[in-house]
């Protein structure tokens, strides 16, 4: 392992938990989008992370985008709206906004986590420096 290492691992891990932030936002912003009956729904966001040469300090990396939730998403009776079909039906996403804001609350404390490290990693370097030119 190398010195500096330690600034390219945290560096995916703020990577990756920043992907699964902007995910989980874009799920929360559209959790009340609504589509007519006919349509498809807006499909929850996932990102699956996989780890980089694990057990050699590769760090981590978005193996993949996915889609969660039922692809159907949830059919309800709203005769006023102005996309309801003939039945009174429109169409919104099948999204748990409790289960976002966990998401949510993870992927920032891992963002603040991985950040921190880089924080701490600095602050030892300047300081392995400063000891260095004594």
């Amino acid at each position: 392992m190398a010195i500096f290492d330690t600034f390219g691992i945290s560096g995916s891990g703020l990577m990756t938990h920043r992907k699964w932030l902007d995910a989980v936002s874009d799920n929360i912003a559209n959790i009340n989008t609504v589509n007519p009956a006919d349509q498809d729904p807006f499909r929850e966001r996932l990102v699956v992370a996989q780890a980089v040469d694990y057990g050699s300090g590769g760090g981590v990396r978005v193996a993949q985008a996915a889609f969660g939730g039922n692809p159907e998403g949830r059919l309800v009776y709203e005769p006023e709206h102005p996309l309801a079909n003939d039945e009174g039906y429109v169409r919104y996403p099948d999204i748990d906004l409790g289960d976002q804001m966990s998401q949510l609350m993870m992927a920032q404390r891992g963002y603040q986590a991985n950040l921190a490290v880089v924080e701490r990693a600095t602050s030892m370097y300047q300081a392995a420096i400063q000891l260095g030119k004594g």
